[in-house]
C-alpha cells in the first residue's frame, strides 16, 4: 500500500454501508483489494450494517477478487462515494501531496433529514384476498391519475423463460409488451368488461404484470419514445418493506400511486413534472440522491423515463400488486424541492414582538466600549504600510490586560490571534516588541494564543471547522485572523462568493460564542473621496457584513508647520500619521481617531497636532483631478442641454419655451434622463410636464 495515497480506511468513516446497494457495498471490497488493504477492513466496515452483514461472507468474496475479469474498481471509487456523503478532502493550495489521513469534513448536510437507524417500519397489510372488483378500481384509479385520455399507456402481460447467469435458475422476465392503446380505451375495457384479464390480455399470475408509468407515442417503448416526463420510479430490493414505506413518506415525496410489487419491494411513482428529457434527469439525479442521503437504498437501474414498474390490479405467485396509497406528500416536484430545501435548514423560527416586549433580551457586553460587542465581527481596513497587524497585535494586548485600545476601554479575557501572513519567529518578537514599545508588563501575557499558519493555511470554508475545533471550550472573548485575503475562497468581487465566505465568520461567532475580527487592504486608488465603508478591495460585503468597520487613512504631516509640532510626542520624521475613522452598527458614530504610527506601535494624537493634518499629497492630487473631472463633465451636460434647448425652442416659435421630448431628441438621450439633468444643472423649469422654461436667460 502507497502511504502516500489518501488512508481510505478513514475515507471510509465517511459511507455508511447501510446505504449502500449490493454493488456498491461489493465495489468497497474490490477498491480495497486493488489498493492493497486487508480484507479484515472491509468486514470491519461491512459489519456496521446488522441487518445484511454475514459473518464469513466478506473473505468468501475477497477470495475471488483474484480472478475478478470485470471493470477495475479503484480506491477512487470510494473517496467518490465519500464526496456524495459530505466528505472533502483537505487540499494544499502549493500542489504539495496530500497527506496521508489528511480531511475535513464538510458542514452537516442540509440534505439528510431522516437517520435510518431511528425509522420505525411503518405498518403494511397485505390482503390475503384481492377480489376482482378491487383490482379493476385500483387499476382504473392508478390509470386515472397518471395518464391523460388520449396518452398512450405501454404494459406487459407476457413473459418470456430464461436462465439467469448468476445462479443458474429460471426466471421470467416481461416481453417488450403494448404500447398502442390510449388510457381512455384501456379505461373504457376495464369499465365494460369488468375484470383485469379480460381488459389487457391474459395474465401469467406467477410472473405479475408491468406498466409504464410515463405517456408513450404510440410507436415503441424506448426513451425517445416517452412524450411526457411526469413521473420517476423509487423502488429498493434491499430493505425491509415497512422501512421502505416509513422512510417514503417521511420524505414527503411527491408521491402519484403508491404500489407494492408481490416481492420485496414497494414502487412509488413520484412525480418529476419535467418539460423535457434533460430536465427529466436533472431532477431523477436529485431525487435519487435525496432518497439514498436518508437511509433509502434505491436501485438506480430505474433512472429511465420508459422503465417498467409493477402494474396494480394483478396477482404475482399468490401475492397481490395491489395500490397502497395515492397523491401522499407534496403535490408537486417543485413544492417538494423548496421543502427539502427549509425543512432541515437549522434556522429559528420567528418571533412575535409583543411576546418580547417587556422582556427583551440582554445585550451582549461591550468588549471594545462605543465600538464592537462581544460575539460581534470587526473588520480593519487600510492601505499597505499602514500597521494594521501592529494595531490588531495592540488590540490582543488590549484584551489580555484590560487596557484602552487608542482610547476605547476593553474588556479583559482570553483572546487568540491566527497568523497567517508572517514567519512564526517574526510574530512572536512582534508581540514582545510591542509589549515592550506600549511600556506595559505582560502581567495576563496567559491570556494570549498564537496559532501560526503561515504556509499551511486552508481556504475559510475549510479553516473554520478547525479553528473551531481547536478553540472550543478555551474561552476566548476574541479571534483575530490577520490578514483575511490568505483564506479567501472565491472572487473577491463576487457579492454572492463574498457573502458565503463572510458567513463562515458568522459561524466561528456562533459556534463559539466570541467576536471575530479580521484586517483586509483597501482598493487601488484615491480613497479619500470614498466613505469609509467603499474603501476596502473587493465586493461592498466586506464593509457591510461586519458590525464595526475601522478604516485607517494616512494624514500628510509633513505639510503642517513645524511650529504646530513642536511638542508632539515623536519623532515625526520617523513616523506616519492616520486618521481612524468608523462605521458601526451597534453604537454611534464615534469622532474620528488621529494616530502616530510610531513603528511598532501607533500612539493616540492626545495633543491634537493632527487635526489640521490632511490627507497625504497623493491621494489629495488624486482627489483634486477627480473633482475636476466631474466638473468638466457638468459643464459639458450644461452647454448640451443649452444647445439643445435653443434649437427645439426656435424650432417650436415658442418664447424662450421649448418641447422636452423634442429636447430629449435633440441630445438622443431619454426624457428621463434629461429631467435627471435638469435636477443637477437647474437652469430651466418643468412646466405642466411638457415644457422647459428658460430661467435664466
Amino acid at each position: 500500500m502507497e502511504q502516500k495515497k489518501l488512508n481510505l480506511k478513514e475515507v471510509l468513516e465517511y459511507i455508511d454501508p447501510v446505504d449502500c446497494s449490493y454493488e456498491e457495498w461489493l465495489n468497497v471490497g474490490l477498491a480495497l483489494h486493488h489498493e492493497g488493504y486487508p480484507m479484515f477492513i472491509w468486514e470491519e466496515w461491512s459489519a456496521n450494517d446488522g441487518e445484511r452483514f454475514h459473518p464469513g461472507e466478506c473473505e468468501s468474496k475477497w477470495n475471488s477478487f483474484g480472478s475478478y475479469t470485470g471493470k477495475q474498481i479503484t480506491g477512487a471509487t470510494i473517496t467518490q462515494m465519500a464526496k456524495d456523503n459530505g466528505w472533502t478532502s483537505s487540499r494544499q493550495w502549493d500542489n504539495t501531496a496530500i497527506p496521508f489521513g489528511a480531511m475535513v469534513m464538510a458542514n452537516p448536510d442540509p440534505y439528510k433529514i431522516i437517520d435510518k437507524t431511528w425509522v420505525e417500519s411503518a405498518d403494511i397489510e397485505i390482503p390475503k384476498h384481492y377480489p376482482e372488483e378491487q383490482r379493476v378500481a385500483d387499476l382504473i384509479k392508478y390509470l386515472e391519475i397518471l395518464f391523460d385520455q388520449e396518452d398512450y399507456v405501454g404494459y406487459v402481460n407476457t413473459v418470456y423463460t430464461h436462465i439467469d447467469s448468476k445462479d443458474g435458475h429460471e426466471i421470467k422476465s416481461p416481453t417488450k409488451g403494448s404500447f398502442g392503446r390510449t388510457q381512455n380505451q384501456i379505461l373504457d375495457a376495464l369499465r365494460s368488461n369488468k375484470k383485469v384479464d379480460d381488459a389487457i390480455g391474459t395474465l401469467d399470475e406467477e410472473a405479475g404484470a408491468w406498466i409504464r408509468f410515463n405517456a408513450l407515442d404510440g410507436k415503441g417503448v424506448k426513451n425517445n419514445n416517452v412524450t411526457s416526463y411526469k413521473f420517476a420510479l423509487i423502488e429498493s430490493d434491499e430493505m425491509e418493506l415497512g422501512k421502505q414505506k416509513a422512510i417514503l413518506e417521511q420524505l414527503e415525496l411527491p408521491i402519484a400511486a403508491m404500489v407494492y410489487s408481490g416481492g420485496k419491494s414497494i414502487h412509488a411513482i413520484v412525480h418529476i413534472d419535467a418539460n423535457d428529457y434533460n430536465e427529466y434527469r436533472t431532477r431523477v439525479d436529485f431525487l435519487y440522491k435525496i432518497v439514498q442521503k436518508n437511509g433509502f437504498t434505491v436501485d438506480k437501474q430505474n433512472k429511465n423515463p420508459s422503465r417498467l414498474s409493477r402494474m396494480p390490479g394483478v396477482m404475482r405467485a399468490g401475492k397481490p400488486q395491489f395500490l397502497m396509497a395515492t397523491n401522499i406528500g407534496k403535490e408537486s416536484f417543485k413544492e417538494w424541492e423548496e421543502w427539502i430545501a427549509t425543512v432541515n435548514d437549522d434556522l429559528p423560527e420567528p418571533e412575535e414582538l409583543d411576546a418580547l416586549w417587556d422582556n427583551m433580551p440582554d445585550l451582549a457586553p461591550s468588549l471594545i466600549d462605543g465600538i464592537l460587542r462581544e460575539g460581534h465581527k470587526m473588520l480593519i481596513a487600510g492601505p499597505s504600510k499602514a500597521g494594521k497587524s501592529f494595531a490588531l497585535i495592540q488590540l490582543c494586548i488590549s484584551i489580555a490586560e484590560g487596557k484602552p485600545w487608542f482610547g476605547f476601554d476593553c474588556a479583559q479575557g482570553k483572546v487568540l490571534y491566527v497568523n497567517l501572513e508572517l514567519d512564526r519567529a517574526s510574530c512572536l518578537h512582534r508581540f514582545k516588541d510591542v509589549y515592550e514599545a506600549l511600556d506595559q508588563r505582560p502581567t495576563n501575557i496567559a491570556n494570549i494564543s498564537i496559532w501560526n499558519l503561515r504556509g499551511k493555511s486552508l481556504p475559510m470554508d475549510q479553516l473554520a471547522p478547525k479553528l473551531i475545533r481547536r478553540a472550543e471550550k478555551k474561552g476566548y472573548k476574541a479571534i483575530i485572523i490577520d490578514p483575511i485575503y490568505k483564506v479567501i475562497t472565491g472572487d473577491e468581487n463576487s457579492a454572492d462568493q463574498m457573502a458565503n465566505f463572510c458567513n463562515q465568520f458568522d459561524k466561528v461567532c456562533t459556534e463559539l460564542k466570541c467576536a471575530v475580527i479580521y484586517c483586509h487592504h483597501h482598493s487601488k486608488g484615491n480613497q479619500t473621496a470614498k466613505r469609509s465603508m467603499d474603501r476596502a478591495s473587493g465586493s461592498g460585503v466586506f464593509a457591510r457584513d461586519p458590525d464595526a468597520l475601522i478604516d485607517l487613512l494616512e494624514l500628510e504631516a509633513d505639510n503642517l508647520d513645524e511650529s504646530k509640532l513642536a511638542g508632539a510626542p515623536v519623532d515625526v520624521s520617523q513616523c506616519t500619521a492616520w486618521r481612524m475613522e468608523g462605521t458601526l452598527r451597534e453604537f454611534p458614530r464615534f469622532k474620528p481617531v488621529d494616530l502616530w504610527f510610531d513603528y511598532p506601535i501607533h500612539r493616540v494624537d492626545e495633543g491634537g497636532f493632527l487635526s489640521m493634518a490632511e490627507f497625504d499629497s497623493a491621494q489629495a492630487k488624486g482627489l483634486d483631478k477627480m473633482n475636476k473631472r466631474k466638473q468638466a463633465a457638468k459643464e459639458k451636460k450644461q452647454q448640451q442641454l443649452v444647445d439643445a434647448f435653443n434649437i427645439a425652442a426656435a424650432e417650436s416659435n415658442f418664447s424662450n419655451r421649448a418641447d422636452i421630448k423634442r429636447v430629449a431628441e435633440i441630445m438622443k438621450v431619454s426624457e428621463r434622463t434629461v429631467r435627471n439633468y435638469l435636477k443637477e444643472i437647474p437652469i430651466y423649469k418643468v412646466e405642466l410636464g411638457e415644457l422647459v422654461e428658460r430661467v435664466n436667460g
